[in-house]
């Protein structure tokens, strides 16, 4: 009898996250729509990843980069693209991921309010000898099927939002 107790408990909690409002503001301190190319996310060509996931938040080198929203940070490395990156599970099932960082603040498992430290702008990564900036991204991990098109790597439209369009409201 107490399985079926435990399984309603995780339905109910992967529900509440789902549901769970959002309240977004932009990771950049200090930073507003001004500082972001509006028609940046899915634009290509790219480079390397042919289409441009996500919005680039100028700023100064050290600019301190804060959680968006509430959320669990899952991971913290350095990747030859991103260079220093960041991945925070937020509300609704979305990833924020944050690269570029030139410092670090926050650790995997840690738990994160919105304006909570993740780290500062950089210019790591391949974005070495480019102005500072944070690349930020959002990943549903689950698909929005009505999204997806015939364009270039339409597919994955179904998972990547626009992040001037969750944080917009918040951005001026």
């Amino acid at each position: 009898m107490k399985r079926p107790r435990k399984r309603y408990l995780l339905l109910a909690l992967c529900l509440a996250w789902l549901l769970a409002p959002e309240w977004p503001q932009v990771p950049v301190q200090g930073a507003s729509s001004k500082d972001w190319h509006p028609k940046s996310f899915w634009f290509e060509p790219w480079g390397r990843s042919g289409v441009h996931k996500g919005i680039d938040i100028f700023a100064r080198t050290g600019t301190p980069v804060v959680a968006p929203s509430y959320g669990l940070v899952l991971l913290r490395g350095e990747i030859a693209m991103g260079g220093k990156v960041l991945v925070v599970l937020g509300p609704k099932w979305r990833l924020h991921y944050f690269a570029h960082l030139d410092s670090q603040s926050a650790w995997p498992g840690q738990p994160v309010l919105p304006g909570s430290l993740l780290g500062t702008v950089g210019d790591s990564g391949n974005a070495q000898g480019k102005p500072p900036h944070l690349h930020y991204s959002i990943v549903s991990l689950l698909p929005y099927f009505w999204r997806a098109n015939g364009s270039s790597q339409g597919w994955k439209k179904m998972f990547y939002l626009d992040p001037s369009q969750v944080i917009g409201a918040a951005s001026d």
